[in-house]
């Protein structure tokens, strides 16, 4: 049998392009090998959306059509949402009950998430047990592999804590789930700062072709290269970061010494770019556009999906209950 995967991402809007290489490109890749679980997690939105759940339904919309304009199969992997399957909560709940405080407190995005949201009110009881919540998404379909980056090893590691505590209570119900490790390229925003929906400096998965070429062409450069006859340095060029990612190889080794050796403008090397973005996002934005078209699609799909995730969970939580002795 194939080893289970779960994976799940706030309802934030439209995803860019930083979300589809960071996550959502892996995600495509490792369905076809893994039994996969990705859901919409729609209860973590109110971790920070609380005083206003107003955009969260619509966004749910916005990034399943992503998802699935992009490539994620609801044939191979089972793509639900998360407050559909209660049982999410009660597993959230029970394992509220043993879980330390001091193991919540120290997660590294804790301080890290109140100082970069301080406008917000994070000093809430939900907030600050996020962990648990996303250890009872993880452990309820028994995972054995979670997709992430270096970055996100400690939050794995609470849940594999956890589920340690959960097991030494009450018998081996769960498998500590393991680390998928996965590679995600540093995206720079068209500012030089993180691309962000925040910042405002997105490209956007569902941006038409005219939407990305101006925002490519307004894109920062290498700040040194004040002229056109100014010799420029890819490796410090703001945009070049995406022509790495979306310019063939053959094309980049022209670019290169023509910009260093300022045969070629900035203005002409981000048309290069914009056209390479372009002609690769073009099938799969033409299918999101496609499936916007049908308006019953997302509800439907989510509807079946966590339908099928229901089946699994029920079958985990009368494991939880009869541990429980309840």
């Amino acid at each position: 049998m194939k080893q289970r995967v779960v994976s799940g991402m706030r309802p934030t809007g439209k995803l860019h392009i930083g979300h589809y290489h960071g996550v959502l490109e892996n995600w495509v890749r490792i369905q076809n090998d893994f039994d996969c679980f990705f859901f919409v997690a729609d209860w973590h939105s109110l971790t920070t959306e609380y005083a206003d759940t107003s955009g969260i339904k619509e966004s749910i919309r916005e990034m399943v059509l992503d998802w699935v304009g992009f490539g994620l199969d609801p044939a191979k992997s089972v793509v639900f949402r998360q407050s559909l399957v209660p049982h999410h909560s009660e597993l959230n709940l029970i394992l509220s009950m043993i879980t330390p405080v001091s193991w919540l407190e120290r997660c590294p995005t804790y301080k890290e998430m109140q100082d970069n949201l301080s406008a917000k009110d994070l000093s809430t009881f939900g907030f600050l047990g996020y962990p648990v919540l996303m250890a009872a998404d993880i452990i309820l379909y028994k995972a054995g592999r979670v997709p992430v980056g270096h970055d996100q090893l400690p939050h794995l590691e609470v849940t594999r804590e956890i589920t340690r505590r959960f097991n030494y209570l009450y018998g081996n119900v769960f498998p500590e789930p393991e680390a998928l490790l996965t590679q995600t390229p540093k995206l720079l925003g068209l500012d030089g700062r993180k691309m962000s929906k925040s910042y405002g400096n997105s490209i956007y998965l569902s941006d038409t072709a005219e939407e990305t070429t101006k925002k490519v062409l307004s894109m920062m450069t290498d700040p040194a290269r004040v002229r056109r006859s100014d010799p420029g340095e890819p490796d410090v060029c703001v945009a070049f970061n995406l022509h790495r990612i979306y310019v063939p190889q053959e094309k980049l080794d022209e670019i290169i010494p023509a910009c260093r050796g300022a045969a070629i403008g900035c203005v002409e090397c981000k048309k290069i770019l914009a056209d390479c973005m372009n002609e690769r996002l073009a099938p799969f934005r033409a299918k999101r556009e496609e499936l916007a078209a049908r308006p019953q699609f997302v509800d439907d799909m989510l509807a079946d999906g966590s339908n099928r995730a229901s089946l699994i969970s029920d079958t985990v939580m009368a494991e939880v209950r009869a541990a429980l002795k309840f």
